[in-house]
């Protein structure tokens, strides 16, 4: 049975939409233009335009440009997109127009019908709403879309990816806290390096992961600004010069975050500058999250035969054929977000650095979405790490003590009272003996047993302060 249908106009002429969209025109004619990818703006994006929409049509009727029953309506529609409600009539692809302006008329037609349904109407009227004239009111999509982009990625960042990233430093401190007193040995170059304390180690990735947080912070800052009120070239031609300043506030108050006009129209339109700076900081949280993944699946690893000194949760069997094999899943699945993340800022990149041509930026759509998808993965791929991996991390105290003992880097702590050349040579001969600097050190009577021990004592060799290290001859 054929789907129902209606016909709607458009500048361009009529167009067949089916009859329950509450899309128009010319979403439908961008709908059959760019059948390109699948991928749709997700819901914060989706929500960002119904903000905007919202206040827009405030501060329209506080201007006394828009009816305020018309205000009224558009207001109840808009409040649906922001809550989710008309999320499946958002059906464009990413890769259309590089303004945006399909999914800003995507906007204004299913808000327009959406209002026309709440006033008894009949959709595709464009009666009493429409979605140029009253909706759209002193906008362009070439402001509209930025500041989409600007406020669905500072909400993505303050409220989802801030918040995860917090979360992991606190299951990253309290595991910090826990193996405090565990001494294991250090590693520079992939070698064996003096002692450390496990909880130390953990510390380092806890305060990346508080750095993390607050480089999201930092993120929302280059993110302020917004293009509103610029409409077409940033001349703010058909709109109030009150629009974008009213604009501006009126998303801070919406939003909580606090949002202000552009200080140059002609900028904010142009290029995005701002964003690939914020894109910068998820690439640089990316990098952040690899080597705390990275580090933790090799200090996990064996559970025989590599260094095994911490037990990372048993979270599914590792292997079709080897039999109780367990693999650090979820490091790898981290590891690849990043992976991901790290790759949608060279599209955020290229994109900000060649389509920002004369007065407007024609590479929003996909920035937009690669930076929502990167801040969504992130966010997602980040508590789930702290909770089904370092949640459960155990240490094997028994492993690294024995670690420490066989390292070479002992003989450090020595160099001060027996100076680094016969330091260097005892860690050598001790090496091709196949014993432990102890025991060397025992054999040859190299130094009294009491100081012997006291000078590699591994838990005092993570205080370096401590007495023992610069008493004693030379």
């Amino acid at each position: 049975m054929a789907e129902a249908t209606r016909i709607e106009k458009d500048s361009m002429g009529p167009m067949t939409v089916p009859a329950n969209a509450l899309w128009g025109a010319s979403t439908q004619r961008a709908v059959e233009n760019f059948p390109i990818s699948g991928y749709r703006f997700g819901r914060r994006f989706i929500r960002a335009m119904g903000l905007i929409k919202l206040a827009a049509a405030r501060v329209n009727r506080d201007l006394k440009l828009l009816a305020p029953n018309l205000a009224e309506l558009i207001e109840k529609a808009a409040q649906d997109v922001i809550d989710g409600k008309l999320d499946e009539h958002f059906v464009l692809d990413i890769f259309q127009t590089g303004s945006g302006t399909s999914t800003n008329m995507n906007a204004n037609e299913v808000i327009s019908n959406r209002a026309i349904q709440i006033a008894g109407g009949r959709i595709g009227s464009k009666e009493p709403v429409h979605p140029n004239d009253h909706v759209n009111m002193a906008q362009s999509s070439n402001d509209v879309i930025p500041t989409a982009m600007h406020v669905s990625a500072a909400e993505a960042l303050k409220h989802d990816l801030s918040p995860a990233l917090t979360h992991l430093a606190e299951r990253l401190e309290e595991k910090a806290r826990a193996f405090d007193r565990i001494v294991k040995i250090g590693r520079t170059h992939l070698q064996d390096a003096t002692p450390i304390r496990l909880g130390q180690e953990f510390s380092g990735y806890a305060q990346q992961a508080r750095l993390a947080a607050m480089r999201a912070e930092k993120a929302v800052r280059a993110l302020r600004e917004l293009p509103i009120g610029g409409t077409a070239v940033g001349t703010g031609i058909n709109a109030h010069p009150e629009t974008g300043p009213r604009m501006a506030a009126e998303l801070a108050r919406l939003s909580g975050i606090d949002f202000v006009e552009a200080a140059n129209h002609f900028e904010a339109q142009a290029a995005k500058d701002g964003f690939v700076e914020a894109a910068g900081q998820l690439r640089a949280i990316a990098v952040g999250l690899t080597k705390i993944a990275n580090d933790l699946r090799w200090l996990g690893s064996g559970p025989r035969c590599g260094i095994g000194e911490i037990r990372i949760p048993a979270t599914q069997p590792g292997s079709s054929i080897m039999p109780g094999k367990v693999n650090p899943v979820m490091s790898e699945m981290l590891l690849m977000t990043c992976a991901q993340v790290i790759g949608a800022d060279a599209t955020i990149g290229f994109a900000g650095a060649t389509m920002g041509t004369f007065d407007l930026h024609v590479g929003m759509p996909v920035m937009a979405h690669a930076f929502l998808e990167s801040t969504r993965l992130l966010s997602s791929a980040v508590r789930v790490f702290a909770d089904r991996c370092v949640a459960g991390i155990e240490a094997d105290e028994a492993r690294c003590k024995g670690l420490i003992e066989l390292s070479l880097a002992m003989c450090t702590s020595l160099a001060p009272v027996i100076g680094y050349d016969k330091a260097a040579d005892l860690a050598k001969r001790a090496f091709a003996q196949g014993k432990t600097v102890r025991e060397l050190c025992l054999a040859e009577k190299v130094l009294p047993e009491a100081r012997l021990n006291e000078l590699l004592d591994p838990f005092g060799m993570t205080m370096p302060h401590a007495d023992k290290v610069t008493s004693g001859g030379g």
